[in-house]
């Protein structure tokens, strides 16, 4: 599968699953992509959340996206992205209008973005269920 198609897949089903690590506790949580691209996994989370401190505690993850068929697990490392335009964006797009409350409360600094760049990736189906894994350079 070509990495084209797997941001396919992850950008008609925005809702994925994080995992990240609390000391030695796995902790995962269901999080909203804001897109994927050759730019990257981009999604957003508020510095008052857990997975904020878990992330900058320990910045490797793994995301995991089902759709059409096929389970896609990303691993890699994330970056907080520190962008004015890609900031704005993200508050003005459509889907993030439950946003706009903290720009009119004051509090849209509580929200950080974060990026998935190089990541490796698997699929898996029912039908590849027992297959050797390959992984795919994002």
């Amino acid at each position: 599968m070509l990495k084209e198609e797997l941001y396919q897949i992850m950008n008609e089903n925005p809702v994925f699953h994080l995992a990240t690590m609390d000391g030695e506790q796995p902790r995962v949580r269901g999080m909203l992509l804001f897109r994927a691209d050759d730019q990257g996994i981009i999604f957003h989370t508020a510095s008052t959340k857990d997975v904020y401190q878990q992330i900058m505690k320990n910045p490797k993850v793994e995301l995991c996206f089902q759709g059409q068929g096929i389970q896609v697990r990303v691993t890699g490392v994330l970056e907080q992205v520190d962008d004015e335009n890609l900031r704005t964006e993200i508050f003005e797009h459509p889907t993030r209008k439950f946003l706009q409350a903290w720009k009119e409360q004051g509090i849209d600094g509580l929200l950080h973005i974060f990026r998935l760049k190089n990541g490796k990736a698997v699929t898996w189906t029912m039908e590849t269920n027992f297959d050797e894994k390959k992984l795919i350079q994002l």
